[in-house]
């Protein structure tokens, strides 16, 4: 799941990315992309008081960031719930969100 809350006292979004409880994935998990350089354990989720898991990335107004997970465990992983997909240039397909 992904969640976006406009900042209104600033030209950002905060986008928080969210994995359910039972989630397979292990327990190092990042959201890399764009707005990190793909660098895994930039933004690692963590494991919230309500059993799921999340991170958060202040992200510019109107734009358009490609993003994937990346577990330890299972590397690269899609969120099926992203707003658009796109090519990678690898092989692949990454995730997109807009704000």
């Amino acid at each position: 799941m992904i969640r976006k809350v406009d900042k209104q006292s600033s030209a950002h979004v905060k986008v928080t990315f969210v994995l359910p409880e039972e989630h397979p994935y292990g327990d190092e998990v990042s959201v890399v992309g764009d707005f990190n350089d793909w660098t895994p354990g930039e933004h690692r989720f963590v494991r919230r008081s309500n059993q799921t898991y999340s991170t958060n990335v202040l992200l510019s107004e109107n734009g358009h960031y490609a993003f994937r997970y990346y577990s330890e465990e299972d590397g690269w992983i899609n969120d099926e719930e992203a707003d658009a997909f796109e090519p990678s240039g690898f092989g692949t397909t990454n995730c997109v969100v807009a704000t």
